[in-house]
């Protein structure tokens, strides 16, 4: 995107050495030049020794000293959580192996490539694939696969390509050859295989393929053996239209066949069967966390997400009749702004407080109360501009040239934490709101930090390109997932993988990226940061909207949960933050900032009711959580959107808010709305 036409800004560089969280270790050379991402879905290869397992759909996959070993996770139900856990159902390793850990020798958004060097195995780990394909080297005569379970048969067809696998467990794979090979041994835990060359086939790398059958089913027995000799190697998304993303595969085969990969429901919903020459198999289906993965035949996907307006006022308006109330709120709320009462020091927190008042400036704007724009223009300054030059004194901006990112003092000077990387868009994301806000009311300030604001931008947008001058300071969207099409916030637990709680602080950061690019008259940044707000809209909407009827989750779940709190690769939890148990803590957290497009994450009138009475039911897990009224809130603007009046009473009677919201928006949204108002911002006002 065209940031700027200045040199690029960097805030003063700070290295983080340690040699288990070091690039090196696990990255080839040639990748070491370029920033590298700090919250992918291969984090857990880069950590430590590297070895705890990722979900790369539909396998849990785990990499350890020259062997890689594959999991078809079952899930476990309850009514507070639904996980996977690992168990090596199948191990790859080489019989020249030894003790020496993966490299990273390619990645993309879509796909990583891992090679043991000491056993001259690479495995082309690509998402959506069914088959996890390796190559092994001429030089390496011998393979072995291993299992926790028993081999109950094994059986090859006539050419020694294909061999089907049966476990004690019930499962049955499929192993796949580009040359045959023949068993050299075999135990009840272990086959081990040598290629049965032939005079043409010396200096050939064999290329191997396995797969899970799924319901051992002979029909979709067919689909794979039919797709077998086609595999990707690499794949990637380009954004090449607003509310569009493309998938392109980069593939290789051993023989004729088209490319087959599963999507998800999210990718069903959103792929275009129109453009493209797309396939999709109904009937060929992996079970996973996400819900069913499905057959789709073709190397190349569109996806078209629904249009999402980027406004700085309300949708419809304000009712004229309300502004004196709006008036009287933003009187008495500007008046309390005074930066040197702010205690944080918190990235995090700071930003709210910084957001709040950005949002007070808008609101003022909206109604024509101009009057109280300058003190809040004045405590924008007070509380921005230090972050920016480098003079508040507690805390502030650093960019880990090791990584390649921005980091804050408050996090670097502690022990290391990956964590620090994961929730950018979070805390960045409010930074972003009050520049843009500021730039707009202040265009002289706006084009002075221009260069600084574009920089905190492109650390958790940047997309790259020869064009963007922030491409070789920042890796390619660090927090939203190519695959799921949403962010996450960094990780916790390993075992875990990644996560993210709040949905529409998600949503918040791309917004706000997205004014950015209005005031700056960037349509690209605009154009993009408009996409991603899409698409973490749709995301929230599937997948932590628990809605009745959509089967999206099991009935032990979703009779308990309207909204999954903690949602991280391999878990959805009720809780939020494994801290926060009320249902109201649950709700405010998917809706604070309360902003315009707040509109179209919770468009679903019908589910917003359900959500609304399923908190006024009771308090979940225990009682409300500290932030009492500030939690209600949040609550009570998702009950103006049907029920306009109640929700303003309840509103009036609030004694306190959260540090990022006050009564002026609350009021605000209220009334720019009457009960049930239908507004179309692309994602529906009921079925989505």
């Amino acid at each position: 995107m065209d940031s700027t036409k200045d040199e690029p800004f960097l805030f003063p560089t700070t290295m983080y050495e340690r040699d288990c969280f070091h690039p090196s270790k696990f990255f080839s050379a040639n990748l070491l030049s370029s920033p590298l991402p700090t919250n992918s879905f291969f984090q857990n290869f880069l950590l430590c020794n590297g070895d705890n397992p990722e979900y790369i759909h539909p396998y849990l996959i785990k990499p350890s000293a020259s062997s890689l070993s594959l999991c078809y996770p079952s899930l476990s139900v309850h009514s507070n959580c639904i996980y996977q856990d690992f168990n090596p159902d199948l191990t790859v390793s080489s019989s020249t192996s030894s003790e020496s850990h993966h490299v990273i020798s390619s990645f993309t958004g879509l796909s990583v490539t891992l090679d043991f060097p000491s056993s001259s195995l690479s495995f082309f780990l690509v998402r959506g694939c069914p088959y996890v394909t390796f190559s092994v080297s001429h030089q390496t005569p011998l393979f072995s696969i291993t299992t926790v379970h028993k081999f109950s048969s094994f059986t090859s067809n006539s050419s020694l390509t294909k061999y089907a696998l049966k476990l004690d467990n019930g499962q049955a794979w499929l192993l796949y050859a580009s040359l045959p090979i023949k068993v050299s041994n075999s135990y009840e835990t272990m086959i081990s295989f040598s290629k049965k060359f032939t005079s043409r086939d010396h200096g050939v790398p064999l290329v191997g393929r396995i797969a899970l059958l799924p319901n051992s089913s002979s029909e979709l027995e067919d689909v794979l053996d039919r797709y077998s000799t086609c595999y990707p190697v690499s794949g990637d998304a380009l954004f090449t239209k607003p509310y569009c993303v493309e998938y392109k595969w980069e593939k290789r085969g051993f023989g004729n066949g088209d490319l087959l990969m599963l999507a998800h429901p999210l990718h069903l919903q959103l792929l275009s069967k129109d453009e493209g020459n797309v396939t999709v198999l109904q009937d060929f289906k992996y079970r996973s966390i996400d819900g069913d993965l499905v057959g789709v035949v073709g190397d190349s996907w569109l996806l078209k997400a629904d249009h999402v307006p980027m406004n700085w006022y309300s949708t419809r308006g304000v009712k004229e009749e309300s502004f004196d109330e709006i008036k009287s709120a933003l009187s008495k709320d500007v008046a309390a702004l005074c930066s040197s009462e702010i205690t944080t020091i918190s990235a995090y927190y700071y930003g709210k407080f910084i957001a709040r008042a950005a949002r007070l400036a808008l609101i003022a704007e909206e109604i024509g109360f101009l009057e109280v724009i300058p003190s809040v223009k004045k405590f924008l300054h007070e509380t921005i501009q230090p972050w920016l030059d480098g003079t508040f004194d507690d805390n502030g901006f650093l960019y880990d040239a090791n990584w390649g990112g921005i980091v804050t003092k408050e996090r670097s000077y502690q022990d290391f934490d990956y964590h620090k990387y994961g929730c950018h868009h979070y805390h960045l994301g409010y930074f972003l709101y009050g520049i843009a806000v500021l730039a707009k009311i202040d265009p002289s300030w706006g084009m002075k930090y221009k260069p600084h604001a574009y920089s905190i931008m492109a650390d958790f947008m940047n997309l790259g390109g020869e064009h963007d001058l922030n491409s070789k300071n920042y890796t390619r969207l660090r927090c939203f997932d190519l695959y799921t099409l949403h962010s996450w916030g960094g990780e916790t637990f390993p075992d875990q993988g990644r996560e993210q709680d709040s949905t529409s602080e998600a949503v918040n950061a791309y917004y706000s990226a997205a004014l950015m690019g209005v005031v700056y008259g960037d349509n690209n940044l605009s154009a993009i940061g408009s996409t991603l707000a899409s698409l973490e809209i749709h995301a929230a909407k599937m997948w932590w909207h628990v809605k009745e009827g959509d089967n999206m989750y099991e009935e032990d779940f979703t009779t308990e949960n309207k909204l999954v709190g903690y949602h991280s690769v391999n878990m959805r939890n009720r809780k939020m933050r494994y801290c926060y148990t009320s249902k109201e803590s649950k709700i405010a957290l998917h809706v604070l900032p309360l902003l315009p497009i707040s509109e179209c994450l919770f468009s679903n009138v019908d589910f917003v009711k359900e959500l609304v009475e399923w908190t006024e039911s009771g308090y979940g897990d225990g009682p409300a959580d500290g932030d009492g009224d500030g939690w209600k809130g949040f609550v009570y603007a998702l009950e103006g959107i049907y029920d306009n009046q109640i929700a303003l009473k309840k509103i009036r009677s609030l004694k306190c808010f959260d540090c990022g919201n006050s009564l002026s928006n609350l009021l605000w949204w209220i009334h720019s709305r009457d009960d049930e108002e239908k507004f179309n911002c692309g994602h529906g006002s009921h079925e989505n």
